[in-house]
């Protein structure tokens, strides 16, 4: 499973235990959301949000449907809403951060990463993402530190030891970001099978 899928897949998890929470119109949406059906989501949210347009949990499903059309402006501007109402709510932080990464603005994926590692409790992902940002942002040594912390968290992070590794191979630590690769590799990540078979045969 590459970035890309895997994020989708965690951020799926994020919906549904929003779910859990939420009633009415907005159980229909989830299904919706569940089915793959994001644009009859997006209809059942806007109904629920008709009658409590500040509802978090909502906003925010709304938000990732928007971001799984590829809609990026609407569902920035539903997590942003969100945040209005909860500004520490560490989903909607990390979904901020990703949806500016998938549009290459890199700086701002930094702000909201930051934003969230810095609320107690904050998961690996949190530390991924910020990881993910400053490697894009050409900051190898602080990357290098937030991999390696969501990596503390979390052992088995497969994207976060590919991503180490990636940045390891080009800082010219190649021995290490193999082993990193390795991992990765065992952990299922399939992408690090085409990096190994490149750079470290």
């Amino acid at each position: 499973m590459d970035f890309k899928n895997w994020i989708a897949a965690f951020s799926m998890l994020l919906v549904v235990s929003f779910s859990a929470c939420t009633g009415g119109g907005a159980k229909e949406g989830d299904s919706y959301f569940a089915d793959g059906n994001y644009e009859k989501a997006i209809g059942a949210y806007d109904k629920f949000l008709t009658n409590d347009p500040k509802n978090v949990k909502v906003l925010y499903n709304r938000g990732r449907s928007y971001e799984e059309l590829g809609d990026f402006a609407n569902a920035e501007k539903d997590f942003l809403k969100a945040l209005e109402s909860d500004s520490k709510n560490i989903q909607v932080l990390m979904s901020l951060s990703n949806v500016y990464q998938k549009q290459k603005n890199h700086s701002a994926a930094l702000l909201y990463a930051d934003y969230a590692v810095e609320i107690p409790g904050a998961p690996a992902m949190a530390y991924f993402l910020k990881g993910r940002a400053l490697h894009q942002l050409g900051n190898t040594d602080e990357a290098l530190r937030e991999y390696s912390a969501a990596i503390k968290m979390d052992k088995d992070f497969g994207q976060a030891f590919y991503y180490r590794g990636l940045l390891k191979i080009a800082t010219k630590s190649k021995k290490s970001g193999c082993e990193d690769l390795n991992l990765a590799l065992k952990m299922n990540f399939e992408a690090a099978k085409e990096v190994i078979e490149k750079y470290c045969q």
